[in-house]
């Protein structure tokens, strides 16, 4: 019988756990706002991610055009967002530690998910599946459908779209929520950043293949 650990699956968040959209972010609001005439502070926002864009549109524009204005945003993203984007350190080693030992690695994010498949060409991640458009609990949808044991994230929602999907929540603190507020959200395991990852999952593997 195949050990259990060969098909395990992680979930990863996107912005501000495998990749740092700040600076992209930054320039695509600044865009929007030079377009439409309305001000909109880049440099709060960014201090914001994770949340769907609409909650963070909803600050600077009337209700009755955020949806105008998010698919506006989405459009001109690719433009200015793409290439100042870097990956997060570890990214790339935390990916490839979970398919180097046979299990699959999944992006589940609140980004438009075609976005967020250019960002991870460009930065050369390469997970096994992208799914876009779900944030907090609604993540759970995807994270059952792949069958992930454990689901990464860096905000409070990523931490219940674990819970929910009754995948192990494993926290960086590398986006807007600190580590006493992952931890207070319910978080199973807080890593410093995703280059403590690999030796994690290597422990976490072996715990899996003792219990099957």
């Amino acid at each position: 019988m195949a050990p259990m650990v060969s098909t395990l699956t992680v979930g990863f968040d996107l912005d501000m756990t495998l990749i740092d959209s700040r600076p992209g972010i930054h320039a695509a609001y600044r865009a929007l706002s030079a377009e439409t005439g309305v001000w909109i502070d880049a440099d709060l926002a960014v201090t914001r991610l994770g949340p769907p864009l609409e909650q963070e549109l909803a600050h600077w524009f009337p209700d009755d055009r955020i949806q105008e204005m998010g698919d506006r945003y989405r459009e001109i993203y690719p433009t200015y967002a793409i290439e100042p984007t870097l990956a997060m350190p570890g990214a790339r080693d935390a990916i490839q530690a979970v398919r180097a030992s046979g299990g699959r690695a999944v992006v589940v994010t609140a980004k438009h998910e075609p976005n967020a498949k250019l960002h991870l060409a460009h930065l050369g991640i390469e997970p096994d599946a992208v799914i876009g458009w779900l944030w907090a609990e609604a993540k759970a949808e995807a994270l059952r459908e792949h069958r992930a044991t454990v689901y990464v994230g860096d905000h409070t929602g990523d931490v219940r779209g674990a819970r929910t999907a009754g995948a192990l929540a494993v926290s960086v603190p590398t986006g807007p929520c600190d580590a006493d507020e992952l931890r207070a959200a319910g978080a199973d395991v807080i890593l410093p950043d995703l280059t403590a990852f690999p030796a994690w999952w290597e422990g976490y593997r072996a715990s899996a293949a003792d219990v099957a």
